[in-house]
């Protein structure tokens, strides 16, 4: 597997998982409460959306905004 990126945002309280390249997002689709599948254009899952993450995990100040894993 390649490299996984993850990114917290806190301003809009989202966590998105990428094992693709997000500039080939072409399709976004609710896959449940609060959870979005990030699409390409032949649809494949690119990436993974939640939303309202600090409902669901404590999330804290000193959370890193960025990790990369390869």
């Amino acid at each position: 597997m390649g490299k996984i990126n993850i990114h917290y945002n806190r301003e809009s309280d989202t966590l998105d998982i990428w094992f693709g390249n997000p500039l080939d997002e072409a399709i976004c689709e609710e896959a449940g409460e609060g959870i979005i599948f990030k699409k390409d254009k032949k649809g494949n899952i690119i990436g993974i959306e939640k939303l309202y993450i600090s409902k669901t995990l404590k999330v804290s100040n000193s959370m890193p905004v960025e990790i990369v894993v390869e």
